[in-house]
């Protein structure tokens, strides 16, 4: 297994730079990467500091850095050092610079300026993680999506992440013995998504839960036909209502939020006549 030190190098907080080196590291199988990690760089001395600890302990580096002093001062100084240092945005900065005519602002941090649409993440996270799992069935009429499937469908860590791109979720586990509350059935403004999957999946999820907590492997929690009576009950709930239903089974989560924003989108087109 090959080994790497990967410097994340930024004059800002450094996650837009996590967020780059994770998608470009899914491409590369049996690596094993230290990453280290070298927020608001902001001054020459700052960067001596930081190149000296990067020189132990040599890799790539990868930076956003928009001040062309410290840029400039970076680049020189790993090349003296032969150290390799990339900078992540420029191309698509270049670019965006081409096609609409204008220089980018030079300003460190500006992509997460705290505006409106900051806030309005803050709160759909706070919403969201508030509304986990069936809680606050008294403000579910607030969110934008409801998310609702037998238990392990995702339901969690897709409203996380959809969450995390400003939508309120509300998310509820179905289940035969225990129906949910009537507002379900009526709300108005959110779009409620079933979330489904194969049987056979979620049998092995559920028992690597199991396993994961020291629980005995083998109950009713796990068993083939109590299973499939889960899902069909799930999806008879469905149909019943009308709610669009996006099976999960080979998706990844990113893949299932996209499916939603997709119906949210198309919701709204067809809610303006568009």
């Amino acid at each position: 297994m090959s080994r790497l030190h990967l410097h994340l190098l930024s004059d800002s907080t450094g996650e837009t730079l996590e967020v780059v080196a994770t998608a470009c590291l899914a491409q590369f199988d049996e690596v094993d990467v230290l990453r280290h990690f070298w927020p608001m760089v902001r001054s020459e001395g700052h960067l001596d500091r930081v190149l000296d600890d990067i020189e132990r302990r040599p890799g790539l580096v990868l930076y956003t850095l928009v001040n062309s002093n410290i840029r400039r001062d970076l680049e020189r100084k790993c090349r003296r050092r032969g150290i390799h240092a990339v900078s992540a945005l420029d191309p698509v900065v270049d670019a965006l610079s081409a096609v609409l005519g204008q220089e980018a602002k030079a300003r460190p941090g500006r992509q997460h300026a705290l505006d409106a649409a900051y806030f309005a993440r803050v709160d759909a996270i706070q919403y969201t993680i508030a509304h986990d799992d069936g809680i606050g069935s008294d403000h579910w009429e607030e969110a934008d999506i409801v998310l609702a499937g037998v238990s392990r469908t995702s339901k969690t860590p897709t409203s996380i992440y959809l969450a995390n791109r400003g939508y309120k979720v509300a998310n509820i586990p179905l289940v035969p013995e225990s129906p949910p509350p009537p507002i379900l059935y009526n709300l108005k403004h959110p779009l409620v998504v079933g979330l489904t999957t194969g049987p056979d999946r979620l049998i092995q999820v559920r028992r690597n839960r199991l396993l994961s907590l020291n629980q005995v492997p083998e109950t009713d929690y796990v068993d083939a036909e109590a299973v499939k009576a889960e899902l069909a009950f799930a999806r008879r709930m469905f149909a019943d209502n009308g709610w669009p239903v996006i099976d999960v089974t080979r998706r990844s989560i990113e893949e299932t939020a996209f499916a939603i924003v997709k119906l949210c989108n198309e919701r709204m087109d067809a809610a303006s006549g568009g």
